[in-house]
């Protein structure tokens, strides 16, 4: 556990390596440059690195930037994207060999894009995990594609059992798909239907926008996985699950500390 000495009623955090509480970032493309300041900040911080969608095709020197990730304890991987480009295609096998060539230890199993049948997905996840570290998301990238709260809870059950160490909840960047609204709110009923059948430390939430992020740290603490950060945002998301931003900054404080002292709106003013 982390804890910070320097005040009083801040939350205990887990610590590397740990299995909740953790903090995936998304790199869309950063050079090494802007590795090696994202590292400088975040090598306590960040989990899981992702490879945005198929960038690591297209990143120069992403080799280099990797190794500078996995030097800083940081598990790598690519987009689920890339995996469903090379699947589509039928070349599983040059999928492997790609993530090989990179040094990647982690792999994404996806179908947000295209449809691979569950029980297809499952196989895959059950045979890749015997040498990677398998990560599989659940939902769709499409807005408008609407998936019941049972099938959403059978296919992260069935998945974790085919032995994904976490499964994701879909966003995409965006943050307006899978689940949550196209306004980017939080689809409460379904999240908490999830959670009554699947457990928390068991699921890793994108959550690229700020609101979203607040709003899972108050319903479920500090050591909420999340995922789809920006770079950009790590600091700031730790201060957030520390309650040191004003979203949260009530969240950890006794009653007595706190009674009379949250700012209200003033019914006279406009």
């Amino acid at each position: 556990m982390m804890k910070n000495s320097l005040l009083k009623h801040l939350p205990d955090r887990t610590s590397k390596p740990r299995t909740n509480g953790m903090t995936m970032v998304m790199d869309k493309g950063l050079s090494l440059r802007q590795a090696e300041d994202m590292i400088s900040i975040g090598e306590d911080l960040v989990d899981f690195l992702k490879l945005g969608f198929g960038t690591s095709l297209l990143t120069p020197k992403v080799k280099e930037k990797i190794q500078l990730y996995r030097k800083a304890n940081m598990e790598v991987y690519c987009g689920g994207t890339l995996f469903e480009a090379f699947f589509i295609r039928n070349d599983l096998d040059g999928y492997l060999r790609f993530v090989d060539s990179l040094g990647v230890e982690c792999i994404e199993v996806s179908d947000g894009s295209m449809v691979i049948q569950h029980d297809e997905k499952c196989e895959i996840i059950r045979k890749l995990s015997a040498n990677y570290r398998v990560l599989s998301e659940v939902g769709s990238k499409e807005e408008g594609i609407l998936i019941s709260p049972n099938k959403w809870i059978r296919m992260m059950q069935n998945e974790l059992e085919a032995g994904s160490f976490k499964v994701i909840a879909e966003a995409r960047e965006s943050g307006t798909v899978g689940i949550y609204r196209p306004n980017g709110s939080a689809h409460v009923q379904l999240i908490k239907r999830i959670l009554a059948n699947v457990a928390l430390e068991d699921i890793l939430w994108e959550a690229p926008k700020k609101p979203q992020q607040v709003w899972f740290i108050k319903q479920f603490g500090a050591n909420v996985n999340l995922g789809n950060i920006g770079p950009d945002d790590l600091i700031p998301l730790e201060a957030l699950r520390q309650g040191l931003r004003g979203d949260t900054f009530f969240e950890y404080l006794p009653e007595s500390m706190s009674e009379g002292k949250r700012q209200e709106s003033d019914p006279d003013e406009d």
